[in-house]
């Protein structure tokens, strides 16, 4: 599992990379004509906007974990029987029938 401030580094990276690699897209998409451009960098939009939104996000939840940076995280379904089949199978046997 991916650590809060691996995952916090991860979407800053992409942002920075998107930043970068504005003048590129600008480029990459001059030879396209106008309504593929828009569409195009519409995209590049919601993909910056929902990065921010999720860094926003992410910094948020930072807050609320304890100083070693790892929240608890919610038990998967496949682990939450993992758990009670476990639980079950240390149970006395007059209990488990």
């Amino acid at each position: 599992m991916i650590t809060l401030e691996e995952r916090i580094a991860r979407t800053q990276r992409l942002l920075r990379r998107l930043e970068e690699d504005q003048p590129y897209l600008h480029v990459r998409l001059s030879a396209l004509g106008a309504e593929h451009r828009q569409s195009a960098n519409a995209f590049a939009d919601r993909v910056r906007a929902e990065a921010e939104a999720e860094l926003q996000r992410l910094l948020a939840e930072s807050k609320h974990c304890p100083t070693n940076g790892t929240c608890p995280q919610p038990a998967t379904e496949s682990r939450s029987f993992e758990l009670r089949a476990t639980s079950c199978e240390q149970a006395p046997a007059s209990v488990r029938s």
